[in-house]
Parts: C-alpha cells; structure tokens; sequence
C-alpha cells in the first residue's frame, strides 16, 4: 500500500491507482468531462486537474498515478481559477443552451458551469453550429453540442470495434463524425448507443418517438405495451429510488395510469424464446451440425454479425428476439382471441435499447411493433404525464401474455440468456428435470464467462460476452475454426440490457450490477424458474402454436438474417 496526503487527510492507496479513483473512495469528488471508467483515458478536458507538491504544473488526476509520499491538492484556489477558464474555453464554442439530457436532468458540463459560475465567457469563440443527423432511427448526432472529449470514440472504436465515427480535421477544425461525412445510417453504426450513454453533453442521444406515442394514446385505438425485463430494475433510479430495487408493480401502474389498454411482459416472449432456442440447440447438439449456436436477442449484435460476419451467421440462431416474439403474437393470436383487427392495435415497446428502435423497422419481421420507447423516454412520459411514480400502488401484468418465470428475467443482464437457455436445455438433453445447477459462477461483470455442463455423459461448453469487441473475438475464432463452444451468448452492451444504450445514464459499475441483482432477486423468488415450465406458454403453445420448433411456431417466432454493407 501507499501513503500519501489529499486535501490534507493523510490516506493510502494501491499502486498503479489513479488519483481520481482514489478520490472518490474517500468521497472527494472532481469534476471530469473526457473520462469514463470504461475508456482509455486521455486527461483532454482539463476539468480534472490536481496540484501535487514538487510538480510545477497542474496535472490531470484521471491518469496521475499514485506515488509514495504525494501531496495532492483537490481544490486549491489556484485549481479552482484553472478549471473555471477550462470551463469557459469549452463553453466558448459550444451551444449548451440545449434540453437534451437523460433523465429531464441538465447535462454534466451545463451542471458544472452553473457550479463554476461561467455565465459570463472571457474568450472569443465560434459556436459550433451544425444541422442534426437525423439519418438514424435511433441516434441523434448534434455536433453543435460536442465538446470533442473523444469518449464516443474511443467507445465505438476501442470497446464495440464498429469504427462508425472518429475525429477528422485539426485544431479548432476537429469534428467528431463518420467516414467520409456519410449520414450515420449509411455508416457501420450497430445502434447500441453505447456512444450515447458515454457523451456528456448530449450531442449523442435516443431519437425520441414520444410525440408518436402521446399520438396512440390519443388515437381511439388499442394501445398496448410490453416491457423488457430489465427495464424494471433501472426505472426506479430516476425517480428517487435506490439502484438495485425493481419497481415492476409500479412500472405497470404507471402504464395503465397513462392511458395503455393492456401492458404484457416480454419476459413472456423470453420464456417462448428460450423454448425455441433450446430445441434448436438440442437438435443441433446432438447432431454436431453449425455449433456453436449463438443467441440472437440482442439487435446490435445481429446487426454487427450481418455486417462483419456474414459467412458464419449459419451459427445464430434463427429464433426472433423475445421483443418480436411478443409483437407477433399481439399482432396475431392476441388479435384473434379478442376479436380485434390487427390494425386497430398500436402496439409500443419499452426497451433498454437504441438498437430495437432499428429491430422494428427489418422487414423480415413484418413491423408487428409500431413505436419502441427506451427506458429514459419512459421517464419522461411518466413526467409529462405527471404520474406520482414513487407512491404507486403495484399492479400485474396482463395476461395472456403477462405471465413468466424467473429465467425470463434474467435475460436483462449479461450471462441470463445462457443461464436460462441451460436450464431448459439440461432438462430437454437428459429427459429430466435437472435441479441444483449452480450458475453464480458466470454471474457478473467479467465480459468474458465460460461455463461447463455436465448432463450424464454429455458436457456443454457454453460462453457469454458482452460488448462488441469481446463478439469479435469470439466470431474470429469461430472463422478461424478454433472456437471451443457449443453455445454462445452475445450481448452488445457492457453489463447486458441493464447497460443498454436507451438506460438511465452511469459511470459507476457497482449501479449495473445493483441493476442485475435486481433481476437476480425477481428470479430466486419466482415460483417457476424454467421457461419451459410456465403454463400460459405451454398452453399457448398447445392451443395455438403447436409443436415446439415445429413450422407454425417457425412460421410465427424465427427469423432469417441478410448481408449488410457498410462504410
């Protein structure tokens, strides 16, 4: 360990430690604008500066080590007077006079100018003026908002490897944007929004279709929603509630509350998911035929593999994402069962993901949902709406498609979707019922988890990652024809869909994985655990569907994937 003294409290640390992240164990906090946990770091922003005794200069506290003996200085006058005239230069070409933050809260930099006292600007600039990319259905680009902080950067091109956007230009000529200036649908961009929770300004963001949903409401017709499971471990965050604590009975409230006819849980569509996936994966177990098998609920990652890796996609499963599960299903047998044409229901999707806004519009799977929302788009109707979201009473899902088991839930976090495909597939290889499997160990945040399943005489060699790069790695192995696999799960986002590009905003690890046990909790205390045990599935599947993996729920419920170009 290391001692050292910050803000004169004497203190120790471990090597190689950053000072920031010293700080903040002790509760010093300092202002950043260009670092995220996640990220290289790079000290461009200047906010973060600290003095150090025998140092001339101040240094930047993201990327200052840790040395026996330091003195450091977190708020000096002098480093107080530094930071402002940071402040005011970033300000000096930046329009902030913006609304465009997460969580109707006012972005970190519009939040530290206020701290600062920065209304006046000392320095001649040149607004950054430019016209919104609205090219995407699900990102907004607004270079006018950019502070060139490089986070989204080293986001799309060091952790997801998609390469969508870079810096082109010099000095005050640099810019943030794509290849050849191309409008980002036209570039490689997946979707995720990973870029989108790291910018701090909000010259990234979730395209809103709000005013489309206010419009249904509105409409006469029949409004229905469906939550992703991990939606209900991240919601309460924006309204005074602790991480970690799942608000499902108030999120259906809220739903019913604002005006939607009927709310259905996509955990339903998971259960229905993992029954199709794990039949496909037997079959093809025991077979040996194109394994590994690799999920395919996450649409950055579809989106990603058709583009990059067209030639092994004989490797994904054909199965739809729960979300177009549950959408073909409203639009179909929900239809029937009530007598309702399927253009007089409005169906919305509340989603953790940028990228299902894009899920919607493949043609392959016929538009049954008309508008997705993402968490944060959530949190604003819920205000616009001025629902009392912390004192709701808690309501159920409606069913039939309400109902579903703890396996369906953790398909919010990373490893859930492999852990719930295991657990049914243990059951369907040896003819049993299979209990007391243990999964904690691929539970967390390692972006790599390897799990080995024992069934009699056969053993399943399964892996989760998430974050693009990790998929990358594994399909390169795949190509390569050294993947040592049978079943794959991916998820583009760090963390899973608790970490999704439509979330509530984080910087801290510890709020993800508060979200996943969230998820975790609603599992252990659900009474049926399998998803090939939930008995609205199972009578739907004998009432309308048919056959596990048979051609009417092949028909309804899988998908086919195409070849994507890109700059």
């Amino acid at each position: 360990m290391i001692k050292f003294t910050i803000d004169g409290i004497k203190v120790q640390g471990k090597e190689g430690e950053k000072v920031l992240d010293v700080a903040k164990k002790f509760n010093i906090r300092i202002p950043h604008l260009c670092y995220h946990p996640k990220l290289e770091r790079v000290g461009a922003c200047r906010l973060c500066i600290v003095e150090v005794e025998g140092i001339a200069k101040p240094v930047t506290s993201c990327t200052l080590e840790l040395k026996e003996g330091m003195k450091i200085k977190t708020h000096s006058p002098q480093i107080l007077k530094d930071r402002k005239t940071a402040l005011q230069l970033i300000l000096a070409n930046h329009d902030y006079s913006c609304v465009t933050c997460s969580q109707n809260l006012k972005c970190k930099l519009q939040k530290y100018a206020e701290e600062y006292g920065t209304e006046k600007i000392p320095f001649e600039g040149e607004k950054r003026i430019s016209v919104p990319d609205l090219s995407s259905v699900s990102i907004v680009r607004d270079n006018s908002k950019c502070i060139l902080c490089g986070r989204c950067v080293r986001m799309c091109q060091n952790i997801q490897t998609v390469n969508a956007i870079g810096f082109e230009g010099r000095g005050f000529y640099s810019t943030v944007t794509t290849p050849l200036n191309v409008p980002i649908v036209n570039s490689s961009c997946v979707n995720c929004g990973q870029c989108v929770i790291v910018c701090p300004t909000g010259a990234l963001r979730e395209k809103t279709d709000l005013d489309r949903v206010i419009d249904a409401l509105n409409s006469g017709k029949h409004v229905v929603a469906q939550t992703a499971p991990s939606i209900r471990a991240s919601l309460g965050e924006c309204f005074g509630i602790e991480p970690g604590i799942s608000v499902t009975g108030k999120m259906v409230s809220a739903l019913k509350q604002i005006g939607f006819n009927k709310v259905f849980d996509t955990n339903f569509g998971a259960d229905i998911t993992i029954i199709e996936e794990a039949t496909e994966f037997v079959k093809r177990f025991k077979e040996k035929k194109n394994l590994p098998l690799i999920s395919t609920c996450c649409p950055a990652w579809i989106k990603f593999g058709e583009q990059f890796f067209f030639d092994e996609l004989k490797h994904m499963s054909t199965c739809k994402s729960p979300q177009a599960m549950v959408a073909s299903l409203v639009k179909t047998y929900y239809a029937k069962k009530n007598k309702i044409k399927p253009e007089d229901i409005i169906l919305v999707d509340i989603m953790p993901c940028t990228a299902k806004k894009f899920e919607i519009t493949r043609s392959e799977l016929k538009h049954d949902t008309d508008i997705v929302i993402t968490t944060v788009e959530l949190v604003k109707l819920i205000n616009q709406f001025s629902v009392d979201f912390k004192n709701l009473s808690d309501s159920d899902f409606d069913n039939p498609l309400g109902e579903s088991t703890g396996a369906g839930t953790i398909f919010g976090r990373t490893g859930g979707v492999m852990e719930a495909a295991l657990r049914t597939a243990a059951d369907f290889i040896s003819g049993k019922d299979c209990k007391d499997i243990e999964f904690k160990k691929i539970r967390g945040l390692k972006t790599l988890k390897e799990f080995e399943l024992v069934i009699g005489k056969e053993k399943v060699r399964a892996v989760a990652v998430h974050t693009l790069g990790e998929a990358r790695k594994i399909m390169e192995s795949i190509r390569e024809g050294n993947c040592p696999y049978d079943f794959i799960e991916i998820m583009a986002c760090y963390g899973g869909c608790v970490g999704g590009g439509g979330q509530p905003r984080y910087e801290d690890d510890e709020v993800l994985q508060k979200r996943a046990e969230a998820l975790n909790n609603e599992d252990k205390h659900k009474k049926i655990r399998k998803s090939h045990k939930n008995a609205s599935v199972l009578k739907l599947y004998k009432n309308y569907i048919g056959k596990f993996g048979g051609e009417n729920a092949h028909k309804l419920l899988h998908t086919k994937y195409i070849k994507r170009d890109y700059l």
